[in-house]
């Protein structure tokens, strides 16, 4: 199944997409990835939607990719004596740890962390971000006293949001260690982490992980954008994480970020997801409005590895159709000679690594002789990354024997991921890469393509040479 883009899409799984004819359907129409939220499924149900998308994985013969998405801390308000109050803009209104129902002056926060991190000042986001409070005195006992800014309907259990607070909490609870250990167990690739602050937040999770499965770093909150560079080094991947960023950010500085996370992810060689309200109008709509076909294709033009749909394809009236248009959308901004014009402009520098010097060259090489296909042998997936950092003008033919490093590099921006065992000799390492491009509809008879492996094979991280092929008629009768 060949894609007409380089650009993944990843589709959440909810209600709307959650049988196996659904989730074939979503992968034959586009979407490379599929995202578990688990903050709306049961653990026990992990399992049985893991097996479902294997199951469409075999049927249709390529890598699909599994990613768990943790829920991470929820801060919440605590009851009201009449379920919900109204806070009056100017007003006060304190926070504590009373558990007694609270009123239009007061309300329990059962987060005794939050209000010893509190400090005049701060803001107080809730709702979403529809209430604004700012602190005026952080009082003994565990109390804030703050003045309503921004003033409305306040109801039990609302979320509350802390723009200006780095908070003492991991950003895994134990509801996520238990999510963790069993999405790893079942054999997830990757797990995305909610409310990083830190990058020992990811450390956290690498440790549990330990190497079963890559983590993928969701940005949304200021603090971990203070820390970005630091964050960026220890994870695997990268999201912009843009309703709760435009939660806790004034909504005019998400365009900028989203611009500045992709552009420093790509010069890391790390994939990052652009996510969060992309084709909204589609949950109830069958099409988009010109405003967020605008906004998804804003995110392909930047080189984003992939897209994601959150609940358009996991609640939505349409998942089919937002899917389609999702990958129309991509397939029309990459045949734009302006596409890649921007993409040739954000090229970095290659490191002073083997591996970044033979996939500059691989990448020049193609350019030079307009080879469509770069056929990479690999082991952990490590060169068709650095591959797809250069944003070559062709396919990524990644051939790895190894199924979970194939699944994983899927994420990634313009890789083809095959499956099959690894090269002998050169000879062999030639012709099974001729053969894969034919099979997989990436090259034709007479075509060229290039093959970059290293030697001796089998050596993870020795990526060291690079071979022009003729696609013959040999190849394609054994494709």
């Amino acid at each position: 199944m060949k894609r007409l883009r380089r650009t993944k899409i990843v589709a959440t799984l909810g209600p709307a997409s959650n049988t196996p004819e659904m989730v074939e359907n979503l992968h034959r129409l586009g979407a490379d990835v599929f995202r578990i939220n688990m903050s709306h499924l049961d653990r026990g149900q992990l399992a049985a939607q893991v097996a479902m998308i294997r199951e469409v994985e075999a049927r249709v013969h390529r890598s699909i990719t599994v990613l768990v998405d943790l829920q991470g801390p929820k801060l919440r308000l605590g009851r009201f004596a009449n379920g919900a109050a109204e806070l009056e803009q100017g007003a006060h209104f304190t926070l504590d740890d009373n558990d007694a129902p609270g009123d239009a002056s007061r309300v329990h926060l059962p987060h005794p962390e939050i209000l010893s991190a509190l400090e005049p000042g701060h803001t107080i986001l809730i709702d979403d971000g529809k209430l604004r409070l700012e602190v005026e005195e952080v009082a003994p006992g565990h109390r804030a006293k703050a003045v309503v800014r921004v003033g409305g309907k306040v109801s039990d259990r609302k979320g509350v949001s802390l723009p200006d607070t780095t908070l003492p909490l991991a950003a895994m609870t134990d509801k996520d260690r238990a999510d963790l250990e069993a999405a790893i167990e079942i054999g997830v690739d990757w797990i995305a982490l909610s409310f990083v602050q830190r990058p020992e937040d990811i450390a956290e999770v690498k440790k549990v992980a330990r190497g079963r499965a890559q983590v993928l770093a969701k940005l949304e909150k200021p603090q971990a954008l203070a820390r970005l560079d630091e964050i960026m080094d220890v994870s695997d991947a990268i999201m912009v994480a843009r309703g709760d960023l435009g939660v806790e950010m004034p909504l005019e500085k998400v365009p900028g970020l989203q611009k500045r996370i992709t552009r420093n992810a790509r010069r890391a060689g790390k994939p990052v997801i652009v996510a969060t309200q992309m084709l909204e109008s589609m949950i109830t709509a069958p099409v988009p409005t010109r405003a967020e076909v605008s906004d998804v294709a804003t995110a392909v033009y930047e080189g984003a590895d992939a897209v994601m749909l959150s609940a358009e394809s996991a609640a939505g009236q349409y998942p089919q159709e937002a899917v389609a248009q999702m990958n129309r959308i991509a397939e029309e901004v990459e045949r734009d000679n302006l596409y890649w014009t921007i993409i040739k402009a954000q090229q970095a520098e290659p490191e002073a690594t083997g591996s970044d010097a033979i996939a500059a060259a691989a990448n020049g090489i193609a350019a030079t002789l307009g080879i469509s296909t770069i056929a990479a042998w690999t082991f952990s997936g490590a060169t068709a990354l650095r591959l797809a950092r250069e944003r070559p003008d062709s396919t990524i033919l990644a051939l790895t024997p190894k199924r979970e490093a194939a699944r994983r590099i899927n994420l990634a921006w313009g890789i083809h991921a095959v499956v099959t065992r690894d090269a002998s000799d050169v000879d062999d390492m030639t012709f099974r890469a001729c053969k894969f491009a034919v099979r997989s509809g990436l090259a034709r008879v007479g075509e060229r393509i290039i093959v970059i492996a290293g030697v001796p094979f089998g050596t993870p991280g020795a990526t060291n040479m690079i071979r022009i092929a003729f696609i013959t008629e040999e190849h394609a009768a054994a494709a």
